[in-house]
């Protein structure tokens, strides 16, 4: 007993070391990618306006998918894969990730934006924060074992810092790359950079509170009837309808990306053609509000009832913009997609429609991502907490219902969705 004050205190003193540690590496994880994300939004904020003034601009799409795919053709090299770079280096770390996947892919995902691509912004945040987060290995003389935990508190910061919020950004980051288990020994880092890197980017806000973009989209919270076996239920089917949407919008993102692959062998026309498709379609259609990011139409979802048919249009011109090489995420077209068709289920199941919205705008996304629990407290942070149980459900559900597929091919299968599928563990979803 007499030692036990000194092994009480060696094995704190180590824990207390880890904390002070991670606590300064995420702190400049946080303040590269907060600035970055701050930087990247107030180009998109800038884009999507100068957009909207000038329509025409949609008609050069396909000359914008040529600049973007001769960028991408002859200056990426391996920061072509994006994300799934990201993901194959957490998975079996090789060589630190090229510092011009940053300026590739904000001034890729910007001009998609300006010409009139359907895209997200998720995608570039993180590939911004874990590219820039994984500079400081060799700089601050970091141990190789560290780098995992680096790549992903890299990916945390950028995605809690593009949305603005921190507690989904950390479990995202533990979340993404393997499906159905956690890395618990990246807990501490994904928080804290989630954290910093979420302040960063709301401080530049505030202290450049007249450059337009810098704040994030608010929603109203969530008011939610008292649970029922109805209600319950009610929010199981609208996840099975949002896992099935989660599924097809990856399964047509990554069919449209192999049907150009076979019909055009060089890869800067591809996003020629694809640009040509889309601005016919955008023409036909004749109106903006399926392109871009189409925030307007989400913060509509929870109020007005739209057309059944807008989460289809979303699913449609985003696997055509990026199938054909555009940059830009899938996050918040999924977000479009998820809350235009919980509002289209209200004509049918015994929920409010602001609830509807609100489940699908994440239940989507964690079927289509394979990330349940960040999609979850995505509800909360975003929706409030009243929501939570039949949000929860409806992600869970989502999850299982879009089975072994996603919109990252290099994730891997770490615990199968249902017994029937364990021979599938262990793979990529590029396999599958």
């Amino acid at each position: 007993m007499r030692y036990f004050p000194l092994v009480f205190l060696s094995e704190y003193r180590s824990q207390v070391f880890f904390l002070l540690r991670w606590l300064l590496l995420s702190t400049l994880i946080g303040l590269l990618a907060g600035t970055a994300s701050a930087g990247f939004l107030a180009a998109l904020a800038w884009a999507t306006d100068w957009r909207e003034l000038h329509p025409w601009i949609i008609w050069w799409l396909p000359a914008g998918g040529l600049l973007i795919g001769l960028m991408y053709h002859y200056l990426a090299g391996r920061a072509e894969k994006g994300n799934n770079l990201i993901l194959d280096e957490i998975h079996q770390p090789q060589d630190t990730l090229p510092l011009r996947m940053v300026p590739l892919v904000l001034l890729g995902t910007v001009l998609t934006h300006l010409f009139g691509g359907s895209a997200g912004r998720e995608g570039t945040a993180v590939q911004m924060g874990g590219t820039l987060a994984d500079q400081l290995m060799r700089p601050l003389h970091l141990h190789r074992r560290e780098r995992k935990l680096l790549l992903i508190a890299g990916v945390s910061a950028g995605f809690a810092s593009i949305f603005g919020t921190p507690l989904a950004g950390a479990v995202f980051g533990l979340e993404v790359f393997l499906i159905g288990r956690l890395r618990y020994d990246a807990i501490l880092p994904s928080f804290l950079a989630a954290i910093s890197a979420d302040y960063v980017t709301r401080w530049w806000g505030l202290y450049l509170p007249d450059i337009h973009g810098l704040g994030h989209t608010h929603y109203p919270h969530m008011v939610a009837p008292t649970a029922s076996v109805l209600g319950l239920l009610s929010a199981a089917v609208a996840g099975i309808a949002f896992g099935l949407a989660g599924r097809a919008f990856a399964s047509a993102t990554h069919l449209v990306s192999g049907f150009y692959r076979k019909l055009i062998a060089y890869p800067p026309l591809r996003p020629v053609v694809g640009g040509a498709v889309v601005a016919l379609l955008v023409w036909a259609l004749g109106t903006t509000r399926y392109i871009g990011l189409g925030v307007p139409v989400i913060v509509e979802s929870f109020s007005v009832q739209l057309p059944a048919y807008a989460f289809a249009l979303k699913i449609l011109l985003t696997a055509l913009t990026l199938g054909a090489s555009f940059k830009g995420g899938e996050v918040t077209p999924l977000f479009f997609v998820g809350a235009t068709l919980g509002n289209a289920l209200a004509l049918l199941l015994p929920l409010p429609l602001p609830l509807l919205a609100g489940m699908g705008f994440v239940a989507v996304f964690a079927g289509a991502a394979n990330t349940p629990l960040a999609c979850t407290l995505m509800g909360l942070e975003l929706f409030g907490a009243e929501g939570g149980l039949y949000i929860g459900l409806a992600c869970v559900v989502s999850y299982l219902f879009s089975g072994h597929q996603g919109i990252y091919s290099a994730q891997i299968v770490g615990e199968s969705k249902h017994g029937l599928w364990r021979r599938q563990t262990g793979k990529h979803l590029r396999e599958l």
